[in-house]
């Protein structure tokens, strides 16, 4: 089943994505191209949203289970050394989530992470705005 599977989580993943970019301005894919398969996890997403403070953002995904770093550093507080590697900005790294999508999460679950992060991060960039 893992090949079947795998175009699934391709598919959600990319829509989570997709959905997010339309919802949003200014979010940064982390990592290779969508378009580059082998070079990456069906069901891991990585985004940056400028103009929101990473730890607010994470603080208020109360609803999402996201992380702002890789499973083995959630325990560390300092920015992700993989997204530094890669050259994005301290406070990029901050601002960044990670999504993983698995064998039992469904459409609707992405959509409501969509209009979840889509929310937090617009409530957030006005909430700056005003200070």
């Amino acid at each position: 089943e893992m090949t079947t599977e795998s175009t699934r989580l391709c598919a959600d993943r990319n829509h989570l994505y997709h959905g997010l970019c339309d919802a949003l301005d200014e979010v940064a894919l982390n990592g290779p191209p969508l378009e580059e398969p082998a070079w990456r996890l069906p069901g891991n997403l990585n985004c940056s949203f400028a103009g929101v403070d990473g730890e607010a953002l994470m603080m208020s995904m109360r609803d999402l289970a996201v992380s702002s770093g890789s499973a083995c550093t959630s325990t560390n507080p300092e920015p992700s050394h993989v997204l530094r590697a890669l050259g994005v900005s301290d406070d990029l790294t901050r601002a960044s989530l990670r999504f993983g999508l698995g064998r039992f999460n469904n459409r609707a679950e992405v959509n409501f992470a969509i209009q979840t992060v889509a929310e937090t991060v617009d409530r957030l960039r006005r909430m700056r705005s005003l200070s």
